[in-house]
């Protein structure tokens, strides 16, 4: 459920960002500037749509497909939210200090034409591109959780998405501690540890769906090894418990963790640290 709930609310966040500035633009404009509301709210909805239109097709086709048609759906999709929330924490560490700027931006160019069916179109984008990448975190997610009843998830997401308000509300306010720049920075490396468990899970599912339909894959010497647990650790923190089952979905955290497992993570991880968190060096003259 904890998963559940941080995306739902990191998603809304940033999706109730987006409108929040479409909006104080809007409201605190002239009356021709006001005129844009009603396409403000119209993109709102054709986005909540959009999202829950790419939701409803993902239950739908992943029913459609049995045996292990659907086993390699379920786990592509694991592997696509691994990708997707990369990809987000890229895209918002690119454009996130410019965000504002560009939408204001957008914004007094159909201020000048006068024609607010780019701001319909502009929101509901946003809105259905937070909602659709929800939808696929929270599949990929929901399939490490089979035994939790849909109430619950239900739930949890009702949850996220109440915080995702107070802490938009929260932000609006200001503050040196709690503020917008700090929010980006505390739930970015939360969503790359999210992105490194789920793809740690993929393809610990992939591996084991493999092994199970080749014989010969499962008795060669190497795959003996690779599988081979590296410690235990569970005395510790127990994977299978439930904090620790909660830890590994959001980490990636193993109490036996395999030799496989280990160079998968160490792999992620390096990859992440060159190509976003390694400062380019400077050239000398």
């Amino acid at each position: 459920m904890g998963q559940v709930m941080f995306v739902v609310w990191r998603e809304s966040v940033e999706a109730l960002l987006v409108v929040g500035i479409l909006y104080a633009w809007l409201k605190n404009g002239d009356a021709a500037a006001r005129r844009g509301l009603p396409y403000l709210w119209g993109g709102v909805a054709l986005g909540i749509l959009l999202a829950v239109a790419l939701g409803g097709a993902l239950l739908g086709f992943s029913e459609l497909l049995s045996g292990d048609a659907q086993t390699y759906f379920q786990i592509g999709m694991v592997l696509v939210a691994a990708v997707l929330i990369v990809q987000m924490v890229f895209w918002m560490r690119r454009h996130g200090r410019t965000l504002k700027k560009d939408m204001e931006s957008s914004l007094q160019s159909n201020y000048e034409s006068g024609n607010w069916w780019g701001v319909l179109i502009l929101v509901a984008l946003a809105i259905a591109r937070e909602g659709s990448e929800t939808a696929v975190f929270l599949y990929g997610i929901g399939l490490g959780q089979q035994d939790a009843s849909t109430s619950s998830l239900v739930f949890a997401g009702v949850i996220g998405f109440a915080l995702a308000f107070l802490t938009f509300y929260i932000l609006q306010l200001g503050g040196k501690i709690f503020s917008w720049r700090r929010f980006f920075q505390v739930t970015e490396v939360i969503l790359l540890l999210l992105a490194g468990g789920l793809l740690l899970t993929g393809l610990e599912k992939l591996f084991d769906v493999l092994l199970e339909s080749s014989d010969a894959l499962a008795s060669a010497a190497w795959t003996m090894t690779a599988t081979a647990p590296v410690w235990d650790t569970s005395w510790l923190l127990d994977d299978s418990a439930t904090f620790g089952n909660l830890v590994s979905t959001l980490t990636g955290y193993r109490a036996h963790p395999s030799l496989m497992s280990l160079v998968i993570y160490v792999v992620y991880w390096l990859v992440i640290f060159f190509t976003l968190y390694k400062k380019p060096k400077k050239q000398t003259t």
